[in-house]
């Protein structure tokens, strides 16, 4: 191929991605065998068409502001990359692989820059220009990737929180909320946000609070329990803490906290009969006669 003129209003990288970007592409593609060309999550044509679009994208913002990635005409280009960090991470790419996707355009655009420069101060110079820029958008987008990732966890987070705090409806007018695990401030505001929700969905007037899954309690989760009680009683509904085991009864005691105003007991089943008596029911056991067995 033969030397190009470089105009005086574009770098000599603007120039080859006018020009040359077939080649690019085709390079760039090589370049990304192996883990980083994951065919069983990716399409040929798709990361075909990712890298044709990141050449035209990034020609623009280089006639538009030069090298300035924080620009706004980089705007649509990170915007492109933060769409491929965000679907590599979904697709199950790691960080690597997906930082990978800018970083293996370097030889192919060292390569054509090497065709167009005419002597070795311009080449160093153009080369030094273009690693800079795709490093910088390199570590983009593995910051975009883990952002997501940690987004997408955190959402994740929260639906187990929500999954492990389920309130049953046991009666009419009574709820038990089972907890499984340790009591945090995050997970407590769950907590009462669901109790406060079933208690007006269901005009209940006892909840039964059982932490026969918790396993310690501490300073911090008798606070939390006392909050959740608090808000019940606020919203109409009388609160009895089932599950208190000899252990638990035990540090209570050591801490000093004070429960005498929350009805405890050591099962859901003792909470239960309790919860029926304030709801004025009464259960009488069925005396039928047994059958008879015929002759």
């Amino acid at each position: 191929m033969s030397t190009i003129p470089i105009d005086q209003k574009a770098s000599a990288l603007s120039t080859v991605l006018t020009r040359n970007q077939d080649d690019i592409v085709s390079e760039w593609l090589q370049e990304m065998t192996g883990s980083t060309r994951r065919s069983d999550l990716m399409k040929d044509s798709e990361l075909r068409s990712q890298c044709a679009q990141f050449l035209r994208l990034t020609k623009q913002a280089l006639d538009s502001a030069g090298t300035n990635f924080q620009a706004a005409a980089w705007d649509k280009i990170r915007e492109m990359l933060g769409d491929v960090s965000r679907s590599r991470a979904q697709q199950g790419f790691t960080p690597t692989e997906t930082a990978t996707f800018v970083f293996s355009a370097k030889r192919p655009f060292f390569t054509q820059l090497r065709q167009v420069c005419r002597d070795a101060d311009t080449l160093a110079n153009e080369i030094w220009i273009a690693n800079e820029l795709l490093d910088t958008m390199g570590l983009y987008t593995t910051e975009v990737y883990q952002k997501s990732r940690e987004e997408t966890i955190r959402r994740q987070q929260e639906e187990l929180l929500e999954l492990s705090t389920p309130v049953v409806k046991l009666w009419d007018g009574i709820l038990a909320l089972p907890i499984i695990g340790t009591l945090d401030s995050a997970r407590t505001q769950i907590v009462m946000e669901s109790l406060l929700q079933a208690i007006v969905q269901t005009n209940s007037r006892v909840a039964i609070i059982d932490i026969t899954g918790v396993p310690t309690v501490d300073t911090v989760v008798a606070q939390h329990l006392l909050k959740t009680v608090t808000a019940a009683r606020l919203m109409g509904a009388d609160c009895i803490i089932s599950g208190v085991r000899p252990q638990i009864a035990q540090t209570i005691v050591h801490l000093g906290i004070n429960l005498q105003d929350v009805t405890t007991k050591a099962t859901l089943a003792a909470a239960f009969k309790i919860a029926l008596e304030r709801a004025g029911l009464t259960f009488v056991r069925d005396q039928a006669k047994p059958d008879t067995q015929k002759s």
